[in-house]
């Protein structure tokens, strides 16, 4: 694992980590998974994550890190995503897949991304946003902030917009990823609890059967009994081989002949 910081285009440095995969070989190159962190307010650091590890050892590198919005950096870096979500956040993650980048063991065309509720928003943003990913899974999001504020558990959600949805429904829309579903390239999943309470199963249905009307490459994956996070262990593997085989199936060139 190595500690990487990167600058967005307003120089707003943003710190982040990436680990090598498993048997790591010079000369060798590899292809990347972004993994985005809930929240949005929560960090990453430096502990043991199962996860990430369990693709260092399918030959995967990770990276991950603490775009604007994250805890641990002060309030002014919280709060660089208000009124503002996703926006910024989105600027400090290309930043740290450009740092990665740099390193010439990351495979530039085999980079995959991924993560869960706010990282799930985050991953339904990107794919609306840029091509640059191969594959994307979007875990437990957000993806109509107008629905959503009608249908969760948590209306204090409210408070992250200026005007109510009633007042202002252009300022709903275009900080929602559905907005912006046409412009996706990349094959994307979505998986959601069907218990969800936070984030519930309709924001992933109104975004799925959106790209399936646009004919793109989906899968909507219910984890049946299941709230924001998976309680039984049976699921939690079941998420990480789900991510996985969409990866595998996606990864292109010398990469994919090593997955197989």
């Amino acid at each position: 694992m190595e500690e990487l910081w990167a600058e967005a285009p307003d120089g707003v440095r943003s710190q982040g980590w990436l680990i090598r995969p498993a048997r790591f070989e010079p000369g060798k190159k590899y292809p990347l998974v972004l993994w985005i962190h809930g929240g949005p307010w929560a960090m990453y650091d430096v502990g043991f994550n199962w996860a990430f590890q369990n693709f260092a050892a399918e030959g995967y590198a990770l990276l991950y890190g603490n775009p604007r919005g994250s805890t641990g950096y002060g309030q002014d870096f919280v709060n660089g995503i208000q009124y503002a979500y996703p926006g910024k956040d989105y600027d400090d993650l290309m930043a740290m897949v450009d740092a990665a980048l740099e390193r010439e063991w990351i495979d530039g065309e085999n980079l995959f991304v991924c993560g869960g509720s706010g990282g799930g928003v985050l991953t339904a943003w990107i794919v609306g946003h840029t091509d640059r990913f191969r594959a994307a899974v979007s875990m437990r999001p957000v993806t109509n902030w107008h629905s959503f504020v009608g249908t969760t558990d948590g209306p204090l959600w409210y408070d992250q917009f200026i005007k109510r949805p009633w007042e202002d429904t252009l300022e709903f829309a275009v900080r929602s990823p559905l907005h912006y579903v046409a412009n996706v390239k990349t094959p994307t999943m979505v998986m959601t609890g069907e218990a969800d309470l936070r984030t519930p199963i309709s924001q992933s249905e109104e975004y799925y059967r959106a790209l399936k009307l646009l004919k793109k490459e989906t899968l909507l994956v219910r984890m049946p009994e299941e709230y924001h996070g998976w309680r039984r262990p049976t699921h939690r593997l079941l998420q990480q081989l789900y991510l996985r085989a969409w990866f595998d199936k996606h990864r292109t060139g010398d990469a994919a002949a090593a997955g197989d």
